[in-house]
């Protein structure tokens, strides 16, 4: 019997997610910004073409920032992006740690 009538073509999957390691490094960050009190909420999207996590001041209100992954853009300018609220593209690039610098830089203040 042919073994090879039974396999199924590649097929892309129904919807972009983030993996393990990413949101553990997405959380690593949201928990010290909400230790600061800088941020309360998040909120996940998986969709079709793009992984979002939002990120709140308030629950009720539009988000912070948002960090997307694109596969589609991995080859061009990067897998990730961390965009402001006004739409503004703050950080684009092909490793997650590097992107999410750009928020790091809030955290860090002067001490009195």
């Amino acid at each position: 019997m042919n073994v090879d009538a039974f396999r199924k073509p590649f097929q892309a999957p129904a919807q972009v997610a983030f993996h393990r390691t990413e949101l553990g490094i997405i959380l690593g960050l949201y928990g010290r910004m909400v230790a600061a009190g800088e941020w309360r909420d998040y909120g996940i999207s998986h969709l079709p073409e793009v992984a979002v996590f939002s990120i709140f001041r308030r629950s009720a209100e539009n988000p912070l920032y948002r960090i997307e992954k694109r596969p589609k853009l991995r080859l061009k300018q990067g897998l990730y992006a961390v965009i402001g609220m006004d739409g503004q593209i703050l950080k684009r690039g092909h490793e997650l740690k590097p992107v999410l610098c750009v928020l790091e830089k809030k955290l860090i203040r002067a001490v009195k």
